[in-house]
């Protein structure tokens, strides 16, 4: 499988994403975004963390105009498999490739540490090889993590099977370390085929650091 992983002015998780595709064997193209165009046999974008143009106006709101995101735009319409991570999520977020917005964390501090996500769906390519149910360590690492969306939107993600991930302690009641409605923290579109999380699956590939659920969540996007 190809993987493309996007670049911005920024962007810091763009090596450890190549990284942890590339322990799942798979080829992993860095594509700059300036360029215009997806290589042509790209099988999944990835949209990386970090700090995508400084975060200045709003977390992913300039990214969302760099010229590679209108070729993101195309892939996903024709039925590419799209990744955002982190801030990857924010840029999907306001590409209106995915629904919602995103806001501060409700402390208004930046939070960075592992934490524990129930899977909510696994009728997804994305968590394929999760189970319905299971609890997963992985990282976060933000401060605009806040996941919104008015009542309506809300209840319709439910109802179509959108909401794939939500924030919970390591028995499975509801944590929630940044205020996102209904402790979400990870959702797809209603096609299936763009996805969109605050963790970082990335950094959780090995035991050493801390823990490898990230594996089998990456596993399923390379089946």
């Amino acid at each position: 499988m190809n993987v493309t992983v996007l670049q911005f002015p920024g962007t810091n998780c763009e090596f450890d994403t190549q990284y942890a595709f590339k322990r799942l064997n798979q080829n992993v193209t860095i594509l700059w975004h300036e360029e215009t165009a997806l290589p042509e046999n790209t099988d999944l974008v990835v949209v990386p963390g970090g700090f995508s143009y400084g975060d200045y106006l709003r977390s992913g709101a300039i990214a969302r105009f760099s010229p590679v995101m209108q070729a993101v735009k195309a892939f996903a319409e024709k039925g590419g498999y799209v990744l955002g991570i982190c801030n990857g999520f924010q840029i999907l977020l306001e590409s209106h490739l995915l629904p919602g917005a995103m806001k501060r964390n409700e402390n208004l501090h930046f939070v960075s540490k592992h934490h524990w996500l129930k899977v909510e769906n696994r009728d997804n390519r994305f968590l394929s090889k999760c189970e319905a149910g299971e609890l997963l360590n992985i990282p976060i690492a933000h401060a605009e993590g806040n996941y919104f969306i008015e009542e309506e939107g809300l209840k319709a993600l439910w109802d179509n099977g959108q909401v794939l991930l939500t924030y919970c302690d390591e028995a499975g009641n509801p944590a929630n370390p940044n205020g996102s409605v209904d402790n979400i923290a990870g959702i797809c579109n209603k096609e299936r085929n763009v996805f969109g999380l605050m963790p970082h699956p990335e950094r959780a590939m090995e035991d050493v650091l801390g823990s490898d659920d990230g594996v089998k969540m990456l596993e399923g996007l390379c089946s």
